[in-house]
């Protein structure tokens, strides 16, 4: 059996979150290949070629694949898929992209967003933003899949994978990049940090998220919030947390004026340490916190921030 793992990169450097897929992929069982498809990417193959458990590191090294079109890299996957009984991909925004047009056109079914892997071909994921668990079981040839890396824990670097060039290029010419517009910031990426700190409707409007940044600059934070207080016009999306936001799982999650709906809770109820900080002591969010603190934030944070 053989799995083709596709490599999240910006073309300069290997996305930790690959390291995860791949020990989703290492659970299935079977040869696991990783493809890096990119442009001006040997640094992010170098990279791939040291993930442990990779017997083969593809590279497709095309202007075509630079920002990783959906209708490019999924022509590119379904015409190496031919060699791989599954295809796995993490869900983030590249994966959940290109990966239901190469399930359309292998014509199976897709299976998403698993947390777990019980076989080669059973597996379990999220339903109903979190609140059940469902294990499935693909009878597919192919198994086309999306990996949610909050499930798993990276694997190392140490290993020393052969790497291959390719010389497909599939340019579907039905799509093209304009512009990047991504937000700059000096904190660490929200995905990827070991603390989180959030911030909800309670902060009442986008000026006091600023109450926020002392504590974060303490803790080494990212800066997360609500789908409400991004409808609110609060914080820019980017920062939204929950199931139609970014999936988080760091070693301490800090919710604040976050009341815990069951969207929210979706995003961030794996991560290792919850704290939240409400002044409603019903709030549904204490039933997840490790730790609760029953206060209004305007109080607790300036106080929380001179005691760091």
């Amino acid at each position: 059996m053989s799995i083709l793992v596709f490599a999240e990169h910006d073309n300069s450097q290997l996305k930790a979150d690959t390291l995860k897929t791949v020990a989703a992929a290492q659970a299935m069982g079977g040869e696991i290949h990783l493809l890096v498809a990119g442009h001006n990417c040997q640094a992010v193959a170098d990279a791939a070629s040291k993930v442990n458990g990779v017997a083969k590191v593809l590279v497709a090294d095309n202007a075509a694949y630079e920002h990783q079109l959906a209708e490019n890299v999924s022509l590119l996957v379904t015409e190496l898929a031919a060699d791989y009984d599954h295809i796995v991909a993490t869900a983030l925004t590249t994966g959940k992209n290109f990966m239901p047009r190469v399930a359309a056109l292998l014509d199976v079914a897709q299976i998403s967003d698993i947390i777990a892997v019980e076989s080669s071909d059973t597996f379990v994921r999220p339903i109903y933003a979190g609140n059940a668990i469902a294990t499935v079981q693909s009878l597919d040839s192919k198994k086309v899949i999306t990996v949610r890396p909050t499930g798993f824990d990276a694997v190392a670097t140490d290993g020393s994978a052969e790497v291959v060039a390719l010389d497909k290029a599939t340019d579907a010419g039905t799509s093209s990049h304009v512009n990047d517009e991504l937000s700059v910031s000096e904190r660490p990426d929200l995905g990827a940090a070991g603390v989180v700190i959030s911030g909800g409707r309670g902060m009442q409007n986008g000026d006091n998220f600023k109450l926020l940044d002392g504590i974060a600059d303490k803790l080494g934070a990212a800066i997360g919030a609500s789908r409400a207080a991004v409808d609110a016009g609060f914080v820019p999306n980017d920062m939204q947390v929950g199931q139609t936001g970014k999936i988080v799982a760091p070693d301490l999650y800090i919710a604040v004026g976050i009341s815990g709906a069951i969207q929210h809770l979706a995003g961030m109820k794996d991560s290792k340490v919850i704290v939240a900080i409400n002044k409603d002591a019903e709030a549904p969010i204490f039933q997840v916190a490790d730790y609760g603190l029953v206060a209004d934030l305007f109080d607790a944070l300036p106080e929380l921030e001179s005691k760091l």
